[in-house]
């Protein structure tokens, strides 16, 4: 990441910046980390995004994987480590190391909400404000927090409706598209209802215009083509057709 000697720069009040040659070995990285944290709360390295090797030094030297800086040299990676970080060498602190570069898949749950319509239950969809398509009732799972628990609270926030999760049905695995990274959706069982359960709905206006019971053809007409192909799997699921017992698809396929 560099042509000259492995160096220490202060750059701001208890901040440091670390860099090195190109090659540099690990150990001597890790230990002008160590040295400057004596007089700094933060040391912190600027790597090329194609500077795979730097990223490893940078890595096993103990600093932490923390973001990207877009647009400068390119794209560089931003790397630290705070002088209270616990060491790495005890469990706690090789675990948050590896925690701060292993790969992070975004997930999303979903739920699948049916009514007593015979002979063929229809199927709850979203309009929603942010696109033209329809969905299933859900969303993003924040982090640390359960995909059943997540989906039971976005039904709540944009629906009102209180309906505990069941069963999960669906794994359908989204790949990257239209600028998001890839991510995983789960589609959980919200049993079937009284179509008079519409009548409760309280739209969540920055996010849902309205709802309905969709049958099957009205699912295929309004929804994202890969959304009701997840729709049909998970239903697949239920009815135990030929086929679903995998419950895994990758975008409804």
């Amino acid at each position: 990441m560099s042509d000259q000697p492995t160096r220490v720069t202060p750059v701001s009040d208890g901040v440091a910046r670390i860099s090195w040659v190109d090659g540099e070995n690990v150990d001597v990285v890790r230990r002008e980390v160590a040295a400057a944290l004596v007089d700094h709360v933060r040391v912190e390295a600027h790597v090329r995004a194609d500077d795979q090797a730097g990223q490893r030094t940078a890595t096993w030297s103990g600093l932490h994987r923390e973001g990207v800086m877009r647009g400068v040299d390119g794209d560089l990676i931003l790397f630290a480590r705070l002088s209270t970080d616990t060491p790495v060498h005890e469990p706690g602190g090789f675990r948050s190391l590896l925690n701060s570069f292993l790969p992070r898949k975004r997930a999303i749950s979903q739920m699948l909400i049916r009514d007593t319509t015979e002979p063929e239950p229809r199927v709850l969809l979203c309009q929603l404000t942010y696109k033209q398509d329809w969905d299933l009732p859900g969303g993003v799972v924040e982090v640390g927090e359960s995909p059943m628990v997540a989906v039971a609270r976005e039904v709540t926030e944009e629906l009102a409706l209180e309906i505990p999760a069941g069963p999960l049905l669906l794994t359908d695995w989204l790949p990257p598209w239209g600028g998001w990274d890839d991510a995983l959706c789960l589609v959980f069982d919200g049993g079937v209802h009284d179509p008079s359960i519409l009548d409760q709905i309280v739209e969540q206006e920055r996010e849902i215009r309205s709802a309905a019971f969709c049958t099957a053809a009205e699912v295929a007409e309004r929804a994202a083509d890969f959304t009701a192909r997840r729709v049909a799997a998970a239903l697949a699921t239920i009815t135990g057709a030929p086929g679903s017992s995998a419950a895994y698809t990758e975008s409804g396929r």
